[in-house]
């Protein structure tokens, strides 16, 4: 039998150890894939401390690439066995430990490891990714549709906070070693340690006190959690009319996605070549960015349940295309500040308004299976955009400029696509799927 419909939000504690995840690996976000490691490995790891050619730029995509698609083909199908057999916390537990562990072996790279520092952050990446789709399945539990905007953008908001948070701390280390005349390859490996210990630590409550409300689910006989998995991902794409809002919504997120991710995993590689800035230069910047973050999570949060999930994506996604185009005629590092707080605003609410909406659009006691669909739509993105970038970099010999704007293509079809979106029907479709499974 499926779930009762959520008519009532989840106990505050509840809803703080939820929103704590996002907190948590809030850190590997941004000191890993955004602010640090991702410049150390273009400029160190895999140069001799310039991307003049584009080359280290393109492996890191394609180390990126490779971890999406991974991802994207397992994300469904872990979502569905988690639903199924109501595993959503245990497998969450394997992916944050797994997670942790991979980041304090990123430690260990240093200047020529590239074969070791794509492999770890593979892994790392991967395990980062499983969690985000698990924790996100929890929204539907935890709120009923009225409030998922609210409740999910304090999510992301506090998470930016985390974010701020871990990176703050890493900037004050970096800054301390480089006080005493330490190298990047002395000091990025113990950013990483710092990322690992902070993640684990600020988990703790969501293992503590966020419930796994679900109740396995009786399997026919002669099968298994993995074969109901695949089953029933093979029934959702089967039943693509029912639910079609919810397709052409994960259609249009997959779009304005690769936009997205290609911004979180390149910004310190377009402000260390670009821009000229230093690892501490980055750090400060992706610090003020995640302040503007959270409250563009935040108050557009509260925007969504008002104007409705499509009017408020739309309005960021306006903000994300100004935010490009300037960029590629901004010279000076004032510019770029603008620009890059424009970015933090529009990136919070985006995410956060997404979430929510792909919350709205799924029917009771198949949210982990739904949010897996999120995850293969948001890791198709991660895989397309990054790679148009570093491959448009690597063609135009490390022009970083004519990349960016390029990127500013795939807001603009996010846009066009969103208003195909009928929000009322995607949530009508959710409640008749529920009524035929009660």
């Amino acid at each position: 039998m499926a779930d009762a419909s959520v008519t009532r939000r989840a106990p505050r504690r509840e809803i703080f150890a939820w929103a704590m995840y996002d907190f948590a690996n809030s850190g590997y976000t941004t000191v890993v894939l955004t602010a640090v490691f991702s410049a150390y490995f273009v400029g160190v790891v895999a140069g001799k401390g310039d991307d003049g050619n584009g080359a280290g730029t393109l492996l890191w995509t394609i180390a990126m690439g490779i971890t999406n698609l991974i991802i994207l083909v397992s994300a469904p199908v872990i979502g569905a066995i988690a639903d199924a057999g109501a595993h959503k916390k245990h497998f969450l537990l394997f992916s944050t430990l797994g997670c942790i562990v991979f980041t304090a072996a990123l430690a260990s790279v240093g200047r020529g490891d590239v074969v070791s520092g794509m492999l770890l952050v593979i892994i790392a990446t991967i395990m980062f990714g499983t969690g985000e789709d698990l924790i996100a399945a929890f929204l539907p539990e935890l709120a009923p549709p009225e409030d998922m905007g609210r409740v999910s953008g304090y999510g992301w908001s506090l998470g930016y906070i985390g974010g701020l948070l871990v990176l703050g701390v890493c900037l004050a280390y970096v800054q301390h070693a480089e006080s005493l005349g330490m190298e990047a390859t002395q000091y990025v490996p113990v950013t990483m340690l710092i990322t690992a210990v902070a993640f684990g630590l600020a988990a703790l409550p969501t293992f503590l006190w966020l419930q796994e409300r679900a109740k396995p689910q009786p399997l026919p006989a002669g099968t298994n959690y993995l074969r109901a998995g695949f089953g029933r991902v093979r029934e959702t794409w089967q039943r693509a009319r029912q639910f079609r809002d919810l397709f052409r919504f994960l259609v249009t997120l997959a779009v304005y996605y690769c936009g997205i991710y290609t911004v979180v995993v390149l910004a310190a590689v377009y402000a260390q070549e670009v821009m000229g800035f230093t690892v501490r230069d980055t750090i400060l910047l992706i610090l003020v960015v995640n302040v503007t973050a959270a409250v563009g999570a935040f108050g557009f949060g509260y925007l969504q349940d008002r104007l409705g999930s499509v009017r408020t994506l739309s309005f960021t996604l306006l903000i994300w295309i100004a935010a490009l185009v300037l960029a590629y005629f901004t010279e000076t590092r004032d510019g770029f500040w603008l620009v890059a707080n424009l970015v933090g605003v529009a990136l919070g609410s985006c995410q956060s308004a997404g979430r929510a909406l792909v919350g709205q659009f799924s029917p009771p006691g198949r949210s982990g299976e739904f949010f897996g669909l999120w995850g293969l739509a948001a890791k198709t993105a991660a895989i397309v955009g990054p790679m148009s970038y570093g491959l448009i970099t690597y063609l135009s010999r490390g022009n970083h400029r004519l990349a960016l704007l390029s990127t500013a293509a795939f807001f603009i079809a996010g846009l066009l696509l969103l208003w195909r979106v009928d929000e009322q029907r995607g949530r009508v479709a959710a409640l008749a799927a529920k009524g035929n499974q009660a």
